[in-house]
């Protein structure tokens, strides 16, 4: 692999964020290798999302450092977030579309904010976005007018339509059920190799992100406790892995159990 591909677009230190008492990140760190993707595990709560949001430049850390392609975003290096933001993407958990515009609208609006486009060149780059995902038909429809994983794909069209390097993923599986979360990773999967861009994605979702990933890290107590390629990770032996790794196919067993109709019973 060439040398610029080993080098991490986006390196992440000691980076804290803290509500009022509440600390919620304690110093994490994360470097993510351009052209990969890598996913943060950490259960309900543990701060998955502010971390995402403090890369997104939504929330100001509290300290610590994030660097992208080699420039630092922080408060004073308005150009370089300026920057970042152009070649950045962000995939919302609730996906965040309007419905008062078509998807063909809403698909627009990342380059009608960051580009100086003719309204005729962003209608056009718009279309490709949506033909890519396979959502042109659909065009002139509003949001309400599409079932669950059409949305998620048009929120996805939106995402990348600027052709960013980075695409920030935050919980993209929220409320599906199994098998349209298996679907929702795939299309990462599918999309991500298409295009080339590197991404970041929090979930719970053990399982599907082990899949979908090149590297997974663990956010436990404000900091990451594990970073490794998911054999490592299933592979490890560290008490929090292992907790957060094995209740989840606990729960699995479990449930698939239930729903079986086998008698479940519980020690004390």
């Amino acid at each position: 692999m060439p040398d610029d591909l080993q080098t991490p677009l986006l390196q992440v230190q000691g980076v804290h964020k803290r509500f009022g008492e509440n600390v919620v990140l304690a110093g994490v760190d994360l470097e993510v290798v351009r052209g990969s993707v890598v996913t943060v595990l950490g259960r309900s709560g543990t701060g998955k999302s502010v971390f995402l949001k403090c890369l997104a430049g939504i929330e100001r850390p509290d300290a610590g450092s994030i660097r992208f392609d080699g420039h630092p975003l922080d408060a004073d290096t308005p150009q370089a977030r300026a920057e970042f933001r152009r070649r950045c993407g962000f995939l919302f958990q609730s996906n965040a579309l309007f419905d008062s515009l078509t998807a063909l609208e809403n698909v627009g609006l990342p380059l009608e904010q960051t580009t100086n486009l003719s309204d005729s060149e962003i209608r056009k780059r718009s279309l490709e976005a949506l033909r890519l995902i396979e959502l042109d038909q659909h065009a002139e429809r509003y949001p309400s007018q599409l079932s669950g994983g059409m949305q998620k794909r048009l929120a996805l069209a939106r995402a990348i339509v600027t052709q960013p390097e980075l695409v920030l993923f935050d919980e993209p599986t929220a409320g599906l059920d199994p098998l349209r979360r298996n679907a929702v990773f795939m299309m990462i999967s599918k999309y991500q190799r298409q295009f080339g861009f590197t991404a970041v994605i929090v979930t719970h979702d053990v399982t599907e992100a082990l899949v979908a990933s090149d590297r997974v890290a663990l956010l436990d107590q404000g900091v990451m406790h594990f970073q490794g390629t998911p054999a490592e990770f299933i592979a490890s032996k560290d008490h929090v892995v292992t907790s957060f790794r094995d209740s989840a196919a606990a729960l699995g067993t479990t449930l698939a159990a239930l729903r079986s109709g086998a008698d479940i019973h519980s020690e004390d």
